[in-house]
């Protein structure tokens, strides 16, 4: 479990990323941190692998302060994916992959059998393996991107909004394997987005925020759709602009869901 207390971030120039922030991230499930451009959510992931050191409060993993770490050995006992993979590009997939595993002092052999077992779980064929990074796709660059992330198999994997350089339909497919690692692997994943609909599909716990690590609402997607947290929430999920407030129409016998503007939005099955 991933633990909050009091924390609060203000960076060299005077900037508060984060007031005061507290809160509990249950273990086994993915929390999405979400909401606009500074509203600190970057920074509150990174202080979990101590990528950035609060001003005041503690993080705790499993009742430890993470303070009283080693910043090295704490960082590679986590998994960390970024927007647009940062694969090096001088490296071939394969060895992007394993690199944490080497780093852990793992041999050239059992970090690359490693490496082609992972690269395999989140779907990339093993004929890519020898490629370099400039090689690949977009989406085929993400997926060696949570493929290092999880080379190591650590029990946290923090994703800080890993889908948001590729289209819409490679975003969906990504989405969609991330969701099937987490039915497989029970990692605790921490999430940044500032796409409302990627947090609710992702998250089991999503937490809205405002600027400076306020804590608009916090809840399950169901929870926050069924009793939205005041006006500031209701705007950011689209409830003011009846995106969410959904009904049935029949079209050309189907049946056709739509929101409050009349546009279409999907079809129900039989």
């Amino acid at each position: 479990m991933i633990e909050y207390r009091s924390i609060g971030k203000t960076f060299a120039d005077g900037t508060e990323a984060v007031g005061d922030f507290s809160l509990q991230l249950p273990s086994r499930t993915t929390t999405v941190f979400v909401g606009s451009s500074g509203c600190g959510k970057t920074t509150l992931l990174r202080m979990v692998n101590r990528m950035v050191d609060p001003s005041h409060g503690q993080v705790l993993i499993d009742d430890v302060d993470i303070a009283t770490r080693n910043k090295v050995e704490l960082r590679r006992s986590i998994g960390y994916v970024m927007q647009e993979a940062g694969l090096l590009p001088h490296r071939r997939v394969i060895d992007n992959v394993a690199l944490m595993m080497r780093l852990k002092g793992a041999s050239k052999k059992e970090a690359r059998d490693r490496a082609h077992e992972v690269l395999e779980t989140v779907g990339l064929d093993s004929s890519l393996a020898n490629r370099y990074p400039a090689q690949l796709s977009g989406g085929q660059q993400q997926r060696v991107g949570v493929a290092r992330g999880l080379v190591t198999d650590p029990n946290i994997l923090l994703m800080d909004e890993p889908f948001g350089a590729v289209d819409p339909i490679v975003r969906d497919e990504l989405q969609q394997e991330l969701l099937r690692l987490q039915r497989e692997l029970d990692k605790t994943i921490v999430f940044v987005t500032h796409d409302i609909d990627e947090a609710f599909l992702l998250g089991d716990q999503v937490v809205i925020l405002k600027k400076g690590g306020e804590i608009a609402q916090v809840g399950s997607p169901a929870d926050i759709l069924a009793e939205p947290a005041g006006d500031f929430v209701r705007s950011f999920i689209g409830l003011d602009k009846g995106h969410r407030k959904l009904h049935v129409e029949e079209r050309n016998g189907s049946r056709i869901v739509v929101d409050e503007t009349g546009k279409a939005t999907g079809v129900l099955s039989e």
